[in-house]
This record gives structure tokens, C-alpha cells and sequence, in this order.
């Protein structure tokens, strides 16, 4: 008689054989490390940036510079204080506004205008 081999019988044979590939912890963190070298080099190093572009472009705004606002509005720089710039938006109408609030600079006020 040929004796059958069930599947009950093979699991204890399985269990006893070590796991191929034995130190393979290294070789598990690295697709998360290169997720986040990725991610580094796609978001985070751009957007410092562009930050560290728009922290030196604030810096060098002086009295005459036509900005924008984060807000939409156009206005002139008439006068620089420590946190806020004074700006005039028409004619006899000046806003204060908080120096995080400019978007960008429009013109300089040496530039030409055309």
C-alpha cells in the first residue's frame, strides 16, 4: 500500500525549515527610506525654496515698490515699518498691512514704466 501525504502532515515539516533570505531587516526599510528621499526632493526642497525666494524678495521692498496682496489688491509701498508696510491703494486711501500678506512684487520703483 502507498501511504497518502495529507497537508496535516507536511505543515510540521514547513515549520522546521528556516526562512530563506535570514537578515532581511535592512532590506525592509529601504523602500521607506527612498519614499522619503523622494518626497524630500519632489515637495519639501522646492517649497523651501520658493520660501527662502519670497522671505528675501520681502526684505528688499522699499518705499515705491507696486505690490500685490495675498488678498488680490495692487497697491504702492509709501512707507516700510518693522512688521507691516503702509500702502496706498488709490488716491487719499492708505492700508497697514502685515508683511506676510505680499504676494509679490509687481515693479520696482527705479524700474521704467512703459
Amino acid at each position: 500500500m502507498t501511504k497518502m501525504l495529507l497537508l496535516t502532515d507536511a505543515a510540521p515539516v514547513l515549520a522546521q525549515q528556516p526562512a530563506p533570505g535570514g537578515g532581511g531587516s535592512l532590506f525592509s526599510l529601504l523602500p521607506m527610506v527612498l519614499l522619503f528621499v523622494a518626497m524630500y526632493f519632489l515637495m519639501i526642497a522646492p517649497q523651501r525654496k520658493k520660501q527662502k525666494a519670497h522671505e528675501k524678495m520681502l526684505s528688499e521692498l522699499s518705499s515705491g515698490d507696486e505690490i500685490v496682496t495675498s488678498g488680490g489688491i495692487y497697491g504702492v509701498i509709501t512707507n516700510v515699518k518693522d512688521d507691516r508696510f503702509v500702502v496706498r491703494i488709490a488716491d487719499n486711501t492708505k492700508i497697514e498691512i502685515g508683511k506676510g500678506f505680499v504676494s509679490s512684487l509687481v515693479s520696482k520703483s527705479g524700474a521704467e514704466k512703459k
